[in-house]
């Protein structure tokens, strides 16, 4: 899996797991040094290459003259993001997206969930953007460091971890609860819906609380993405552990 632009390939040789480097034949000195030193801290060889074999790679001209190689992104065991956490010592947090069709939003909310100390992120099959470089690029390789899960039936998996003690937090608009009045300092879930239509029905239904995210501007609502950042930081600013 190929992702691009110097910003994004930085930040995945920080982050660790790049295969391969490539930095083309006319990038400037400034930026082929620096992404030498990225590449020896990371053990990466960088490779020259002429700009035309990454334009025909990629097939677009706007990788900025650096490509990293990365694992093919995968879905992980159910009980991975359960194993982190007991690894960690810590209370399961975990975010279900509901109809996150975009893949931008998917990887920025992976990138936001990591960051930020959750376990795992769960999509549904049918109501997902799918793994791809688009999500492994926006995530900035947090993508291969947190589980990613895919379930067939979300409302289903939701009763089965409620009947496992996890509490489910559902993000709405509409909802009376602020962050800060939420327990987050227990087995928790966040529910991140789709933008416009949010939460389904169903799965609004099964979450034991919602949430809103208080706000004072003129626009009506936040990006997916952003909203879960938000969340995420109220339950990590609240945990004991």
């Amino acid at each position: 899996m190929l992702i691009y632009g110097k910003q994004a390939v930085a930040e995945a040789l920080r982050e660790g797991g790049v295969l391969r480097l490539f930095v083309a034949h006319g990038v400037q000195p400034g930026t082929v040094k620096q992404f030498e030193a990225l590449a020896r801290k990371a053990g990466v060889t960088l490779e020259r290459v002429p700009r035309t074999q990454l334009d025909q790679a990629l097939k677009t001209t706007r990788h900025q003259g650096v490509v990293a190689e990365l694992p093919e992104l995968s879905y992980a065991d159910p009980e991975a993001p359960f194993t982190r956490a007991a690894r960690r010592g810590e209370k399961p947090l975990l975010v279900l997206l509901d109809g996150i069709t975009d893949p931008h939003n998917y990887g920025a909310i992976i990138r936001s969930a990591e960051v930020l100390g959750a376990h795992g992120v769960v999509t549904e099959e049918r109501r997902s953007a799918p793994l791809s470089a688009v999500v492994a690029k926006v995530s900035a390789g947090a993508s291969s460091h947190l589980p990613l899960v895919q379930v067939k039936n979300l409302p289903r998996y939701m009763e089965a971890l409620k009947a496992r003690g996890v509490w489910l937090y559902g993000a709405s608009g509409d909802a009376a609860a602020l962050p800060q009045q939420l327990d987050w300092d227990r087995p928790a879930a966040l529910v991140i819906g789709a933008e416009g239509a949010g939460m389904r029905r169903l799965v609004r239904e099964t979450c034991d609380e919602l949430v809103a995210i208080p706000m004072r501007g003129q626009v009506a609502s936040l990006n997916a993405s952003v909203a879960a950042g938000i969340l995420l930081y109220a339950a990590l600013s609240s945990r004991s552990t």
